[in-house]
């Protein structure tokens, strides 16, 4: 770690959170470990999907990624340095049981239980999610999420990863962003496994909210004790006119990346409208007597991952899909796909999406208001930029900004009375960012992937020093 941070400053946060208010940083398995092909590791369906041409930006993989797999002491240190209170990663499944079911790899566990010690030792409190997306691609091969069969298959994982780490982890999550896994894997092919079949991906959305339940009551038997948490991507969703047409395209695009799993997880059931809109997909046949009991099983804290606003218009000219791939995939919007996404104005990152700090506040109220009380935590929030690495240092001002701008809407949302409990920067470090490859940087903490070096950017000392104070700075004149 670069040592370039500015004296740390001792004035009193005007805007201070809670005490208790957990400081975090976050990451994902496939995109920082590496080591894919060590230590009785199996393969997962990005493996496979990185090595078919033109599913990933330049060809790239993440068999090296940032090497997270052998630095992740150093990494640690990283964090503790930052000041870090939480860190929330990810396990791999195909490293822990490499065929998807039966088996179980110690030395892929013994990783984990080295890597909470580390954390545990730095005064870090791992924040422990099962599934980020690398389904095992012998899972995959049996039918994948699409399969009813696969969610019980994660629930025995996930069991086998609680019994192993509860002693150490307290807050486990379940499914990170079930409609990433559902809708760009099976239905745009953005993701892996890459598929386009819309009612396989209606399926598999079904099948991600069900294994969720599974989960929930697998680590329930065991420890009754453990924080549990569900994990929804939310977007505020807006039409791009008053115009009939896109009044109908907000109510489509929400129903289908928000309320579809807000309300199965938090209210036991689909939305009517939803399931109307892909009525001519799919009979749901699918969905069994009991399953929405189950996918309703009571956790303990929503995590919410925001990035951006979705502006939409039902009127045809726009484009097909938000944030599409680089290498080109479908509509990840079954029965939608004729919905397009306008740029409503605002400045947007690198990836294109549009930044709107105000959005985060009405999906935080949207939730307090609409589903049953539940402690909220923002668990991913954070924006690509440019980065340019300049004598050692990163002067990365529009990431700071972003980040800035997005806590003090918690701070608002939290003296409004909306229990938010906590912040996860994401992410940690740059890393492999899925079909774009090495293209798109979100770290705090700059990495150069040809030498591995790491170096905090502005926004990684910024951060730190608020996590030191305990809060923002009041509002500039």
């Amino acid at each position: 770690m670069t040592t370039q941070q500015t004296q740390p400053e001792t004035q009193v946060p005007t805007l201070p959170f809670p005490s208790g208010f957990v400081w975090g940083a976050a990451t994902s398995a496939y995109q920082i470990e590496g080591a894919t092909g060590v230590d009785g590791r199996g393969t997962s369906i990005w493996d496979t999907f990185v090595r078919q041409p033109g599913r990933v930006l330049n060809g790239e993989n993440a068999d090296v990624a940032i090497d997270h797999y052998n630095r992740y002491r150093d990494d640690v240190a990283v964090m503790a340095r930052l000041g870090l209170t939480a860190y929330r990663f990810s396990v791999s499944w195909p490293r822990i049981m490499p065929d998807g079911a039966g088996r179980v790899n110690q030395a892929g566990l013994d990783f984990y239980r080295r890597l909470v010690d580390e954390l545990l030792e730095n005064g870090i409190d791992p924040w422990l999610t099962l599934y980020h997306w690398d389904l095992p691609q012998a899972l995959e091969e049996a039918g994948g999420w699409p399969e009813r069969d696969t969610a019980h298959r994660f629930a025995d994982f996930a069991a086998t990863v609680h019994e192993a780490l509860a002693d150490r982890v307290t807050n486990f999550s379940t499914v990170n962003e079930p409609w990433c896994a559902a809708f760009l894997g099976y239905a745009s092919g953005e993701h892996a496994p890459g598929r386009r079949e819309p009612a396989a991906a209606v399926r598999a959305a079904h099948h991600l909210n069900l294994a969720h339940g599974l989960a929930v009551r697998a680590l329930r038997a065991q420890n009754a004790a453990t924080r549990i948490g569900g994990s929804v991507n939310l977007y505020a969703v807006s039409p791009a006119t008053e115009d009939p047409a896109d009044l109908e395209a907000a109510r489509r695009i929400d129903g289908l990346q928000n309320r579809f799993f807000l309300d199965a997880l938090l209210k036991g059931a689909y939305p009517e409208d939803v399931l109307d809109d892909l009525s001519q997909i799919t009979s749901f046949d699918f969905i069994r007597d009991g399953d929405m009991d189950v996918v309703a099983s009571p956790f303990d804290i929503l995590l919410v991952n925001y990035y951006s606003r979705f502006t939409v218009s039902g009127k045809p000219g726009g484009a097909a899909s938000a944030a599409a791939a680089p290498t080109g995939a479908g509509s990840p919007w079954p029965g939608s796909e004729h919905i397009s996404f306008v740029n409503g104005g605002r400045p947007v990152t690198s990836m294109g999406w549009e930044i709107d700090d105000s959005g985060l506040y009405e999906v935080l109220e949207r939730v307090a208001r609409d589903y049953p009380s539940i402690p909220l935590v923002i668990s991913e929030n954070g924006a690509a930029f440019e980065d340019v690495v300049a004598d050692g240092a990163v002067d990365d001002q529009e990431r700071l900004a972003f980040i800035e701008a997005h806590l003090r809407v918690c701070h608002a949302a939290i003296e409004a009375g909306i229990p938010l409990k906590g912040y996860f920067a994401w992410s940690l470090m740059d890393n492999f960012e899925w079909a774009w490859g090495y293209g798109k940087r979100f770290g705090l903490v700059h990495v150069d992937y040809q030498t591995q070096r790491r170096t905090p950017k502005a926004s990684a000392f910024w951060y730190a020093d608020t996590i030191r104070r305990g809060g923002l700075n009041g509002p500039a004149e």
